[in-house]
């Protein structure tokens, strides 16, 4: 992703920066994805792998990127608390 959009980039409802995923961190985002244990802010189970992702700075909200296009939508978010062992 561009720097120059990355930088500009924020959480939609927090404001808070994003900054991209680290493998570590879509390691175990997609093993809980695959155990059917996560969910989006408003409850549907996500299904299929993240192939990349943005997390707020502060590590709560994690979002996905489809096709190099960053879903920044409320209602698609990630919240880290479901994750167990969720590298910081």
């Amino acid at each position: 992703m561009d720097k120059r959009l990355l930088d500009i980039l924020c959480d939609p409802l927090s404001k808070t920066p994003l900054k991209l995923l680290t493998k570590s961190q879509l390691d175990v985002l997609n093993r809980a994805i695959r155990a059917n244990e996560i969910q989006t802010t408003d409850g549907r189970t996500v299904s299929g792998d993240v192939a990349s992702g943005l997390i707020t700075i502060d590590g709560k909200v994690i979002y996905r990127i489809d096709d190099g296009i960053p879903v920044l939508l409320a209602d698609e978010a990630i919240g880290t608390t479901q994750l167990r062992d969720f590298p910081r």
